[in-house]
């Protein structure tokens, strides 16, 4: 019998698999901290013998090239990628057995990258399930703009014909298990649920249901920004990421923090919003630890610049730093746990701002000079707005921070934790800021006019 394992990188939106059988497995698309998939391994008391890339990643560091290594697996790589290391390259068409009865078949699905590949697991003569990588998502498939501007429709023409090759050669309850789709950003949209299969794909996949041309031209129009650090995902991952380090940074104190913020590094506080916005060390940004740390800091960041992470315990460190090193952020330049009067040097006295909901926003008084900043992305935008609000997107504010006008600055976005990040920034540039952390469909009920 097989079995399959989900290893998720939720932060990312990505999932990552183990299967295999009774002694041996493959690892399919690894993530970076690659002791989750040695865990994953001796809970199922297997050996690791093969890994495999579906593509070279654009949105996150690979563990593939360090997970072989320390397990002697052969590495499979798509042929047609370009990638500077060894590697076993791996063609349309080839099998490699897995253990006993149960093999993986590659499936050419150019499209996402145009050296894309999905695998098909079989357990004898039965499909047993295909990894699709960023290939056919759960409603969804893989954006195709990734790559190279000038080859994005020549690309969603590609997803499409991958999705109808996936659909025509393997049985309609063949499950569908990706690797994008879950919140990542390398999704052409966003996908809903948790599981699927090829006969359900083919009643609700836009690359399904509709012609060519309509659909690339729906794919196209729909695709959000992408995260800046992703132009650095893919070189890494063609070069062949160094293996991962999880060692604990160097600790610091309150008048390191001082002339770190006088450098003009970046000195990051890992309490949720609520803690900061109540009391923070002047200057620091605010990306909490519990939210999408790893999209949202290393989108912003420049990249290269020194990183201070501020953390209310050792275990918020912690997982911090996991999720930095899955975006290439390997190592932090410095880090201290404890309270804001821990981080401040004395003679010092914290910062803070308010929070509201909207209805606090509806209610304020008539006439006061109160800007209204939307950080959330377009797509969001163009389904509604508060009518007379500035707008700019959040991963963008820090270097647009002069367009806003002045005034008081009401920020939101359509939950609170970007509003969080961007009352942050703007604080830390010595503005007056009120944080609404509310859901945006209060806007409407608390009497905010909208348009769109």
């Amino acid at each position: 019998m097989f079995f399959i394992d989900t290893i998720e990188t939720e932060g990312l939106g990505n999932r990552s698999y183990l299967a295999g059988g009774a002694a041996a497995a493959v690892a399919i698309d690894p993530p970076r901290d690659i002791d989750r998939v040695l865990a994953a391994a001796a809970v199922r008391g297997v050996r690791i013998s093969h890994v495999v890339e579906t593509h070279v990643h654009n949105d996150y560091v690979t563990g593939g090239p360090d997970l072989a290594r320390l397990t002697g697996a052969a590495y499979l790589v798509p042929a047609a990628a370009r990638v500077s290391f060894a590697r076993t390259p791996v063609a349309d068409g080839d099998t490699v057995a897995v253990d006993d009865g149960i093999t993986l078949r590659a499936l050419a699905t150019p499209g996402h990258t145009p050296h894309h590949t999905s695998y098909v697991l079989e357990e004898g003569a039965r499909v047993a399930a295909v990894f699709t990588g960023g290939s056919l998502l759960i409603g969804s498939v893989g954006r195709p703009d990734l790559v190279e501007p000038r080859l994005t429709e020549e690309l969603a023409r590609a997803q499409y014909a991958s999705a109808h090759r996936l659909a025509a050669e393997l049985p309609d309850e063949t499950p569908v298990l990706p690797t994008h789709g879950f919140g990542s950003f390398c999704s052409s949209s966003q996908s809903e649920g948790d599981a699927t299969t090829i006969g359900k794909e083919k009643n609700v996949n836009d690359a399904l249901t509709k012609d060519v041309d309509s659909f690339v031209a729906g794919l196209l129009a729909g695709l959000e920004d992408v995260p800046a650090y992703y132009a650095h995902m893919s070189p890494a991952n063609a070069a062949g990421p160094a293996p991962v380090d999880l060692g604990a940074p160097p600790l610091t104190d309150a008048a390191d923090i001082a002339d770190r913020l006088a450098a003009g590094e970046w000195v990051v506080d890992l309490r949720n919003r609520i803690a900061f916005a109540d009391g923070h060390v002047a200057g620091s940004f605010n990306f909490e630890a519990d939210g999408k740390i790893a999209t949202y800091l290393a989108w912003m960041i420049p990249r290269g610049k020194p990183l201070t992470l501020l953390a209310d315990s050792p275990a918020q460190l912690a997982a911090a730093q996991r999720e930095l090193v899955r975006v290439g952020i390997d190592r932090p330049a410095a880090a201290a746990t404890g309270t804001p009067r821990d981080w401040m040097a004395d003679g010092h006295a914290a910062r803070s701002f308010p929070r509201a909901t909207f209805a606090d926003l509806a209610a304020r008084a008539s006439g006061s000079e109160a800007v209204v900043l939307d950080v959330r992305r377009n797509s969001e935008r163009a389904k509604g707005w508060i009518t007379g609000s500035v707008h700019i997107p959040v991963h963008d504010l820090h270097r647009r921070l002069a367009e806003v006008p002045p005034g008081t600055v009401w920020v939101h976005c359509a939950g609170g934790m970007r509003a969080g990040i961007a009352a942050s920034l703007l604080d830390a540039a010595g503005r007056d800021v009120v944080a609404v952390d509310d859901s945006f469909d209060a806007a409407s009920h608390a009497g905010l006019p909208l348009t769109g």
